[in-house]
């Protein structure tokens, strides 16, 4: 059994290969290492160097010799002071010419204040730019305060004190609070008369100790068709907001109020002229038409004769006056005449009559001859 397992797997297996080695490959022979050949320096020949011949240019008698450029001076930087001085015309203040009005007065400093404060300066810049606003007569003033005290160290307080000593002196703030106190809007308007008093106020804040002192000094100025207004309703204003603004709502109805009846009497006015027109020329044209009619009706009085052409008659009678149609032509309108009372006369005669018979009339006697 074993030989016949053995057998089987030698089929199996098939005949084995003898294994062949691979052929010696050959061995090149070693190349000995080459050398390097060290650089060898070129061999120039020593040749002696050649003169060259100088070359000279010519310029001409009548060329311009070039020159060299001056040195660029650099201007100097500018200082503080003009810097402060660009700064400040920029702003576009105002100027101050120095009349003795308080208020005028008071509006510049406040507008100065205002314009140096955006400016965030110093003190003492604060003092120089007020004082380069300063003009004319103001002008004139701050030469005298130079020459009696240092302006250069002078704080801006101290300006204010030396202005307000200046243009707010005790005669003209006297006058500033008769003048509050008397103030009345008259013929302004609301707003008009409001900046006028807040100006008055702030010239004379020891009259105003309170709001309610101050809106009772503002109802005493407003107009009488303004002031009962105001004053009308429930509560009565107890601040000066409260009040000018009642004082404007009650002026803009008062003023339409009047427009609508300037409008209408403008209107009646129109009417009135209208009918004059027609009633004038109706009667123009209804002349031609009672003349026509009336045969008595003669024409107008003739220069150079002593007696009147008309329609009066040799009895004494009345006066036959033409009567004119209106637009309809149905009615006829009366023209106006004055009634005489005839128990107050004698006699009453024609001129016709007394000019046919020669007759006289002595006023002064009263006699007829």
């Amino acid at each position: 059994m074993t030989l016949i397992r053995e057998q089987l797997a030698q089929q199996n297996q098939g005949p084995r290969v003898q294994e062949v080695p691979p052929p010696a490959q050959p061995v090149p022979p070693a190349v000995p290492p080459v050398q390097p050949i060290p650089p060898v320096a070129p061999q120039v020949p020593n040749i002696p160097p050649v003169a060259q011949p100088e070359v000279r240019q010519e310029i001409p008698r009548n060329a311009e010799v070039p020159v060299a450029p001056a040195e660029v001076q650099m201007q100097p930087q500018p200082v503080r002071e003009d810097l402060l001085y660009e700064r400040f015309r920029r702003m576009k203040a105002p100027e101050f010419e120095g009349p003795i009005d308080p208020i005028a007065a008071d509006n510049w400093l406040i507008d100065m204040q205002v314009i140096l404060d955006f400016m965030c300066l110093t003190e003492q810049e604060k003092v120089l730019c007020a004082s380069f606003a300063l003009k004319k007569d103001a002008r004139h003033w701050w030469i005298t305060v130079q020459m009696r005290r240092n302006v250069l160290n002078m704080s801006w307080q101290d300006f204010v004190d030396e202005f307000r000593a200046m243009y707010y002196n005790k005669e003209v703030l006297a006058a500033q609070q008769d003048e509050l106190t008397s103030f009345t809007q008259g013929s302004m308007t609301v707003m008009e008369a409001v900046k006028k008093f807040e100006q008055l106020t702030r010239l004379c804040p020891n009259l105003i100790t309170s709001e309610t002192e101050k809106v009772r000094l503002m109802m005493k100025m407003f107009r009488t068709d303004i002031a009962r207004q105001v004053s009308t309703g429930n509560s009565p204003p107890v601040a000066v907001s409260d009040c000018i603004e009642r004082a404007l709502r009650a002026e803009y109805w008062i003023n339409r109020d009047k427009e609508a009846r300037a409008q209408f009497y403008q209107s009646k006015k129109e009417e009135k002229a209208l009918a004059k027109a027609n009633q004038s020329r109706q009667s123009t044209e209804a002349k031609p038409q009672a003349q026509a009619s009336n045969p008595n009706a003669q024409g107008p009085r003739q220069p150079g004769k002593n007696k009147r052409k008309g329609n009066f008659n040799n009895q004494g009678q009345q006066r036959n006056f033409p009567q004119k149609r209106n637009n309809q032509g149905n009615e006829r309108n009366k023209n106006n005449l004055i009634a005489i009372r005839l128990h107050d006369f004698d006699v009453i005669l024609g001129m016709d009559f007394l000019g046919r018979h020669n007759a006289k009339i002595d006023c002064r006697k009263r006699n007829v001859t």
